[in-house]
């Protein structure tokens, strides 16, 4: 393929584990894929090292002001590179003209705004950070219609199904089941919850992970935000949208049709594959990582989710029910709850309660614009941290 032809990406969030294998994905393809663009939080040592790597990369970001100030001291990157900063810079690189896609990876909200300036200057969108349909889905969506710009999910189970619907009507679609891990404790005895650590927490039995995505996977917090996603993703019910427990991590999400038929898409417990597929769709290219061998597959086990076990699936469903802003109050005061039990500041059990208790506190409300999506963010924050 002639270079101009390459699809040209931007990846904000290139030194988290989304963007580390995103960058294997576009070093495999040198011929289909070109990176023109990169930013991070702070880690710009590494952020330099894929500039130096990536010789289509001229303009960079950095989110952090402290680590964008001694990048400029350290003069780290290379002649020929403009460096940025903050969500301006972010902005800035979203709507670079001469980028096809942004793929956004980035922790929490602080993509929300690149995402939407990605759209309105019709950069089809790969997105990673499920916070921010879950915060701003309507906004989001939104702004794909009026531009015409591409939605191409990358989180496994939203790629899964978007593979298995396409050339699919939705009225034909009964419902959509994402598959879940289980997690660190899928098989620990419940009473052995009470004394969880934060060592135990981040020991994902299939998947590599950063180390809130990885708690999210025991809560199964992170699966309750990807229904309330994918009934936005889709413009499904939220009786549409099920999980079940597949400790194997094969079958990433299947969907149902009306007339009982199911389609499952199925692919190892890699995030190149689904990093992949939505960089280079609708092309198809040899996989980075080694395929499925069948004649190693012994089984595929599946169960059902035991919302008593896993309470944050239960409140995912309860802000999906109860819609406009609940979501949001919901990503939020996980996040802090999170972040709290990481610091070591409150107990793994403690994450549910603090969720609840913010959702119980926090009136829900159809929000207007995104600055009154901000605001319950920040309000919700704050009730969350004033329990702890």
């Amino acid at each position: 393929m002639p270079a101009s032809s390459r699809k040209r990406i931007v990846l904000l969030g290139a030194t988290g584990s989304i963007g580390e294998n995103a960058l294997r994905v576009i070093a495999a393809h040198p011929d289909k894929l070109e990176l023109v663009g990169i930013a991070a939080h702070s880690r710009h040592a590494r952020l330099a090292e894929i500039a130096r790597a990536h010789p289509g990369v001229h303009h960079v970001a950095l989110f952090d002001d402290a680590a964008y100030a001694d990048a400029k001291t350290s003069e780290a990157f290379p002649t020929g590179i403009t460096l940025y900063r903050g969500l301006e810079g972010l902005n800035f690189l979203a709507r670079l003209p001469e980028a096809d896609t942004v793929l956004v990876a980035v922790v929490g909200t602080t993509g929300l705004e690149p995402a939407i300036t990605a759209l309105a200057a019709g950069k089809n969108l790969a997105l990673a950070s499920k916070e921010i349909l879950v915060l701003a889905g309507k906004f989001i969506m939104a702004a794909a219609r009026a531009s015409g710009a591409k939605i191409l999910p990358v989180d496994s189970e939203h790629n899964a199904v978007f593979q298995c619907i396409q050339g699919h009507p939705l009225a034909d679609v009964s419902r959509i089941i994402l598959t879940a891990s289980g997690g660190a404790f899928r098989d620990w005895p419940v009473e052995k919850l009470a004394h969880v650590t934060v060592v135990d927490a981040l020991k994902h039995p299939n998947w590599s992970m950063g180390p809130k995505i990885t708690v999210d996977s025991a809560t199964l917090a992170n699966k309750g935000l990807e229904l309330i996603e994918a009934q936005c993703l889709f413009g499904l019910r939220a009786d549409q949208c099920h999980t079940v427990i597949h400790p194997q991590s094969i079958v990433h999400a299947l969907v149902e049709f009306t007339d009982g038929a199911m389609l499952a898409q199925l692919c190892p417990p890699s995030m190149t594959f689904p990093i992949q597929h939505a960089l280079l769709h609708p092309a198809r290219a040899a996989g980075v990582d080694a395929p499925l061998d069948l004649t190693k597959l012994l089984s595929l086990e599946f169960r059902p989710v035991n919302e008593a076990r896993f309470p944050l699936l239960r409140l995912a469903r309860e802000a999906m029910n109860a819609g406009g802003s609940a979501p949001a109050i919901y990503n939020a005061a996980n996040e802090i709850a999170v972040a709290a039990f990481l610091a070591g500041k409150i107990p793994f059990l403690a994450i549910p309660l603090i969720v609840d208790n913010t959702l119980q506190t926090h009136t829900s409300f159809e929000p207007a614009d995104l600055a009154a999506v901000l605001a319950v963010d920040a309000e919700a924050r704050r009730i969350a941290s004033s329990q702890f």
